[in-house]
């Protein structure tokens, strides 16, 4: 009936420009013999197009298929054979002071020599998607964290026993991979930069242990921040409403096209009906870092900044921002040619809203990025790019002379000996600078650090971390050592 129904509004058309009346009923070049002889040509141009229509009706049909086979069956279908179960065994040890900060289980080891220990085994589940033929995997960070075995599984059952190329905390991404014979199926990594609020996406994971569920949802929002049930601060987010239960982390965000555009993460457990995931443009930046070094480079401007108080507030005429108090010379910065004073309101295109979103929106990015900048200065808005590099030395350096006012080194026997001291752990204190934070909380040399802020201390190179993750907080928490007695000392430089 279709079929007829479209035959004769294509006979209509042409009827018309032969010069048919317009009325119902058929038209003038059909009512007679004559009119047929005279109308040939016409007449197989309706025959032609007439088969064409059947034509198209036919392959119409058979392309449709099945009518439930909707882009979200398709792009399923597509991204399901690229996504892993990932599962990890995690081996701890306990001793008798399990619960006390790790600093001082270590102290009382320095007293009393090794302490008994039981051995404690736990399982915990995750999700990853293959994103290159040779079995490179992406995850988050906090699915492998302190894993002693990671087992990953593909939807056909394989299993591989997998190795961690490199994780970053700050971002909660990780990178891991697998050996197989022959090329694996893999999701490329897609954009997120042109994601609409309202559109489709899709997460596929493995929540409570469930192998590949799908959730469908929509995209309720873009560059959100976020706490973590860690406490820890997330920026640039991509909100939805799509499902993302434990065991969906690190599994990946589709839009409706099975493109890879996010990598769910479920660190906002108290969330009801809302997900989040990383954007792929900001994981990008560091699964490169971490495929080339291992770890993560961390992009520097060379700039020291400060939040707006409401004196600054009220003088600059802005409300939100961090305010430049420091420029290094021959820093990236100093070469985009940004000036103390300067108060920086965005990043990336995304406005910075105080120091802690400046940090986070700067831990997305690595060195060699470059990064657009804009600025308020003398009540006028420029933008500035700057080419990042690697953290110097020299600025580790610095910022534990002059920002905390401490210099160390690394702790050892000899040193122990020398100096009476009850441990060999840590690094030792042996210069105080005057006036500075550190000498204002009554430390001295000779003193034991053993922590910053959450993090041991027993190396140069742990101390330069604990150091630049300290540099992005207002307060510096340290663990002091002196003789037998080890205490918290607060600094706020």
């Amino acid at each position: 009936m279709a079929v007829a129904t479209t035959g004769w509004f294509f006979l209509r058309t042409l009827s018309a420009e032969d010069g048919s009346d317009g009325c119902p009923g058929p038209p003038r070049a059909l009512r007679g013999a004559s009119a047929l002889g005279r109308g040939r040509p016409a007449r197989i141009g309706v025959v032609a197009i007439l088969a064409a229509v059947l034509t198209l009706l036919a392959g119409g049909n058979a392309a449709a298929g099945n009518p439930r086979e909707t882009p979200v069956v398709r792009a399923v279908r597509k991204a399901s054979p690229a996504v892993v179960n990932i599962s990890t065994e995690i081996v701890s040890r306990e001793s008798p002071f399990v619960g006390l900060n790790p600093f001082f289980e270590e102290f009382f080891r320095d007293f009393f020599g090794e302490l008994p220990e039981t051995a404690r085994r736990a399982r915990s589940l995750g999700s990853g998607v293959i994103i290159r033929p040779d079995g490179t995997i992406l995850t988050n960070e906090h699915v492998i964290a302190n894993a002693t075995r990671i087992t990953v599984t593909r939807v056909n059952g394989e299993t591989y026993e997998a190795e961690l190329v490199g994780a970053d905390g700050q971002t909660d991404l990780a990178v891991l991979r697998v050996k197989a014979e022959g090329k694996l199926p893999y999701l490329e990594m897609g954009t997120s930069g042109d994601l609409m609020i309202g559109e489709t996406v899709i997460a596929i994971g493995n929540p409570f242990g469930l192998s590949h569920t799908v959730t469908t949802g929509v995209v309720s929002a873009v560059n959100r921040t976020i706490r973590g049930d860690n406490d820890r601060v997330y920026t640039d987010f991509i909100q939805t409403d799509a499902s993302i239960n434990p065991g969906n982390s690190g599994g990946p965000l589709l839009n409706i096209l099975g493109e890879l555009v996010g990598i769910n993460t479920a660190i906002y457990q108290k969330a009801q009906g809302i997900g989040f995931a990383i954007p792929i443009d900001k994981a990008r930046r560091i699964v490169e870092s971490l495929l080339t070094y291992g770890t993560v480079h961390r992009a520097w401007l060379g700039i020291h900044v400060q939040d707006l108080n409401p004196d600054l507030a009220r003088y600059f005429g802005v409300k939100k921002g961090v305010v430049i108090t420091r420029v290094f010379e021959d820093s990236p910065a100093a070469q985009a040619g940004l000036e103390r004073g300067d108060v920086i309101v965005a990043m990336g295109g995304r406005p910075v809203e105080d120091r802690e979103t400046f940090f986070q929106r700067l831990a997305g990015y690595t060195a060699g990025n470059r990064i657009r900048l804009r600025v308020l200065r003398r009540g006028k808005e420029e933008e500035h790019t700057v080419a990042t590099r690697e953290i110097p030395d020299e600025y580790v350096e610095y910022l534990a002379k002059e920002w905390l006012g401490l210099e160390v080194t690394p702790n050892s026997r000899a040193l122990a000996r020398k100096y009476g001291l009850f441990t060999d752990r840590g690094m030792v204190i042996v210069r105080v600078t005057p006036r500075s934070a550190a000498a204002r909380a009554g430390i001295e040399p000779g003193d034991v650090l053993r922590q910053v802020n959450d993090q041991r201390v027993d190396s140069a190179s742990s101390f330069r971390e604990a150091v630049l993750a300290a540099s992005q907080r207002e307060t510096v928490v340290l663990v002091v050592q002196r003789g037998r007695v080890a205490y918290y000392v607060t600094l706020t430089p």
